[in-house]
């Protein structure tokens, strides 16, 4: 019979269950909490949650800021609202039962200013914090200052040790677990560095050996390796558990979860994960933080796709190789012979407007799309520290190009997760997204469960 051992998780013993981290109000107050109230461990996500008064009713963002900047800062004000709002809600679910954690991506606007903010207004909430998407350094040290534990995400044991070396040897006795989240099969930003091949996934087992090896190193041999990304049933896992190799285990449910009572996406959200098919989700790059991201391949990421083939180099002076000058929409341009009997059935097929991006290239879309990015662009509230949709960026010496292949993330996020169209919307999702098809428990798509019983099934095995 299968046994998943419980661990210990800021000074508790709990289910070795964690939620995974879904912003934007995806992971809530009410999911984090009832994962808790099962004595495991529940995740809220504090990128721009919703925040409600005190009666109960949801605040609505109105953004008054003339510039990005202005913007920001009111953004950092409704989200830390909001993870103060998430954090009461999960702590009064939990019923004191299991741990709270906060999830934030590194990379999200003003990070340092929000989780402080949150800390400090949500004291004795919260237990710790999970961070990924980016190289969190200051984290050990913003947990320390307020006595919360912290999870780093990472995708291989060389991203932790530069992370240990730099800042978290300093703070170890708040560090309660890494998560090793697997770059190929996690669902939403995913870790894969410029020396991994995206179409050529590393199996997990080695990765995970490596990391623990550097952990025993340096005295971690009792915190946990939360491992995150492909993990459905637990029994395909019994390799890993009660290894001598691998250490102390708990496992990081995302995917599983968006199927579920609790789960705040809409019912045709949740019926589209529940019937789709192996292939149907895309690992790809248009996400504005630069990272890749792992997404249901919908009519808005096919959309996305469409732009970037529609796409041919050009120059604004003859070149060798760009010989063929040509009047566009951008004004006079010069491409090769090839591409310009490309851009003539762009054209036909009504993809008549040009927009240049950063990779001296031009796409070709319509007006109305042409519309929205600009439109989109010019509302930038500074959602991410470093933005290449929109140009922004949060610091005075980097000054990226506004780049109209990727998208506004903040604004498809607020509308999938408010019961927005998911077909027109970025739908994050992890590669094994297709078993709620083939898993016999979602009764071949009639059957939600509740947390409660998600977690029950999870804890057998199945």
């Amino acid at each position: 019979m299968f046994k998943l051992p419980s661990i210990f998780y800021g000074g508790k013993e709990v289910e070795a269950i964690f939620e995974g981290g879904k912003g934007i109000n995806i992971s809530t107050g009410l999911t984090a909490g009832r994962f808790a109230r099962e004595n495991a461990v529940g995740t809220f996500s504090g990128v721009n949650p919703d925040a409600r008064d005190e009666n109960g009713k949801l605040i609505k963002r109105i953004f008054k800021g003339k510039t990005r900047k202005e913007r920001q800062e009111e953004l950092v004000e409704h989200a830390i609202q909001g993870c103060v709002t998430q954090a009461k809600i999960a702590h009064e679910e939990s019923q004191g039962r299991g741990r709270v954690l906060m999830n934030v991506l590194w990379e999200m606007g003003a990070c340092v200013p929000v989780l402080e903010g949150a800390l400090s207004r949500a004291k004795g909430l919260i237990h710790g914090v999970t961070c990924g998407a980016g190289m969190p350094y200051q984290l050990a040290e913003i947990a320390a200052k307020f006595k919360v534990y912290y999870n780093p995400i990472v995708s291989s044991a060389r991203a932790f040790k530069i992370l240990w070396k730099r800042s978290y040897e300093k703070h170890k006795e708040w560090l309660g677990g890494v998560v090793y989240e697997d770059p190929w099969l996690a669902g939403g930003h995913n870790g894969l560095s410029n020396a991994e091949d995206p179409r050529k996934p590393q199996r997990a087992y080695e990765r995970l050996v490596e990391l623990r090896e550097f952990m025993n190193q340096v005295g971690l041999k009792a915190i946990p390796i939360i491992i995150a990304g492909g993990v459905w049933c637990l029994s395909e896992w019994s390799h890993v558990i009660n290894n001598p190799q691998i250490g102390p285990v708990a496992f990081q449910v995302g995917t599983r979860p968006l199927v579920t009572k609790e789960s705040p996406i809409s019912e045709e959200h949740k019926n589209i994960l529940l019937a789709l098919e192996a292939g149907n989700v895309s690992l790809q790059q248009f996400s504005p933080t630069g990272f890749y991201s792992s997404a249901v391949r919908n009519d808005f990421l096919k959309n996305l796709e469409g732009r970037s083939e529609r796409q041919v180099a050009f120059a604004t002076e003859l070149t060798e190789d760009l010989t063929d000058s040509i009047e566009l929409s951008v004004g006079k341009v010069f491409v090769s012979p090839e591409s310009r009997q490309k851009i003539a059935g762009f054209i036909d097929s009504g993809y008549a407007v040009a927009l240049k991006t950063p990779a001296d290239t031009l796409i070709f879309t319509t007006k109305e799309d042409m519309a929205n990015i600009r439109q989109d662009q010019r509302d930038c509230v500074g959602c991410l520290s470093v933005c290449q949709f929109s140009g922004w960026s949060q610091y005075d010496n980097v000054h990226p190009k506004a780049d109209p292949r990727s998208f506004c993330i903040q604004k498809t996020l607020m509308d999938i997760s408010h019961g927005g169209d998911p077909t027109q919307n970025l739908m994050f999702a992890g590669q094994i997204a297709s078993r709620f098809k083939t898993d016999p428990f979602y009764q071949g798509g009639k059957f939600v469960p509740t947390i409660a019983e998600l977690i029950a099934r999870i804890k057998t095995g199945a």
